[in-house]
């Protein structure tokens, strides 16, 4: 991904479903005018689901997703099913893909369902239009003038003007610019948030530091460090960038203390040693969960560490994929700082990627990492998983802040509005 590009995390998620067959991937090449899925009249083309971020006019920047169909048999289309439930997390926008000529079947109603229970807004697409018999009121190989009318979309019960079936053509392309309309008016409204522009004022020297060590990716930054970075350049202030070990060194050479203070989430107790306490200090993953609107609650699931007991089941989750290493921070670091400050043995147990458990009830605590490779919807599904479970979560930084014994130091840029959600 370009540095010049918007970040998945950012982009609306469109994501195709329905049967085999109904022509999801015929339909997803004809939106995005790529071959991006593989299409076949042979069923259960598409094995797992296939993602590509693009700009996607009159949208912008979107992911559009195409998944495997949801009636998918046997043991390994039961785990393809699995994959398809995965992407219903991150949906921003739900199109169900149908035949035409055949109509809505038991399982698109139920998923229909699904997709309004979630509160996402889906758009039903009627596709194969072309190959309806001609009859009276029917277009001529997906042709026609005026208005759509109902011939062929049996089954699809209208609620109201917008949430009428769209008839479309894969093949032919008709019906395609009004699926894109109808996205664009359903794409969620952009809103005004920031990572720190309340928090500092342009001319401001900010310090973040950025451990270069086995967990730092090779000739890059991670994802909110580099959006950080550009913020703090948006806004006009100084940004100033150093590891741990020239902290010291950087603070002595400045005429005045910054106004801020960053860390990665690792490298907390370190930092909070060496900075002033009159030097207000958070990090990257803290901001990140204020970023999303999730801090408050993060915050309040801090408090579960210290109750925890031997044998409690704690899920550590993560929102990426990367290569463990051995002295990985989800998997190795974390436990044994839990360890080291509950005095107690947890069972751990780890996620990442889509992979999130859709019932929490075995756990007594959920940890998850900043989310920064996660939209909105997926990592407010996540959190609400947990509510319903009644869970407590807490993400990275919260909770290595909480075991340093820094968690009200790091969370003081923040007092006003924590006590306003309260």
């Amino acid at each position: 991904m370009s540095l010049n590009e918007t970040v998945s995390a950012e982009r609306v998620h469109i994501a195709f479903f329905g049967k085999r067959n109904a022509g999801k991937s015929s339909l997803v090449n004809a939106v995005t005018g790529q071959s991006l899925a593989v299409v076949s009249p042979v069923k259960g083309t598409t094995t797992d689901p296939v993602k590509k971020a693009m700009e996607l006019l009159p949208l912008g920047p979107v992911v559009i997703i195409d998944t495997p169909g949801y009636d998918d048999e046997g043991e390994l289309g039961a785990l393809r099913i699995q994959k398809t439930n995965e992407v219903l997390a991150s949906t921003d926008i739900a199109v169900l893909v149908y035949d035409a000529a055949v109509g809505m079947s038991g399982e698109d109603r139920a998923l229909l369902q699904t997709l309004k229970e979630r509160g996402l807004p889906v758009i039903l697409a009627a596709n194969k239009w072309d190959l309806l018999p001609l009859g009276e009121g029917a277009p001529a190989n997906g042709r026609r003038d005026g208005e759509p009318v109902p011939y062929g979309l049996a089954g699809a019960k209208a609620d109201g003007k917008n949430d009428a079936p769209v008839p479309v053509s894969a093949l032919t392309g008709f019906g395609v610019p009004e699926l894109k309309e109808r996205l664009a008016a359903l794409a969620p409204k952009a809103k005004a948030r920031y990572i720190l522009a309340d928090l500092v004022q342009p001319g401001d020297q900010v310090l973040l530091v950025i451990p270069i060590d086995e967990s730092a990716p090779k000739g890059r930054l991670i994802l909110p460090q580099q959006q950080t970075l550009r913020e703090l350049l948006d806004l006009h202030c100084v940004p100033l960038c150093c590891q741990v070990e020239e902290i010291s060194r950087v603070l002595g050479a400045l005429r005045e203390p910054p106004a801020l203070v960053v860390t990665d989430s690792q490298a907390f107790g370190r930092v909070s040693a060496l900075v002033p306490a009159s030097i207000p200090l958070t990090s990257f993953s803290i901001l990140f969960a204020r970023y999303k609107g999730q801090l408050s609650t993060l915050a309040a699931g801090a408090r579960a560490l210290s109750t925890l007991k031997d044998g409690d089941r704690v899920l550590i989750a993560e929102g990426c994929t990367h290569h463990r290493q051995c002295n990985d921070i989800g998997t190795v670091k974390l436990p044994g700082w839990v360890r080291k400050y509950t005095g107690k043995e947890p069972s751990f147990s780890f996620t990442s990627g889509g992979e999130f458990p859709e019932d929490l009830r075995d756990y007594t605590l959920v940890i998850h990492c900043g989310g920064c490779m996660l939209n909105e919807a997926a990592m407010g599904h996540r959190m609400s998983v947990a509510k319903a479970a009644g869970v407590p979560m807490v993400n990275y930084g919260v909770a290595i802040a909480e075991i340093h014994g820094i968690l009200k130091r790091s969370l003081e840029p923040f007092r006003n509005e924590l006590s306003q959600n309260s």
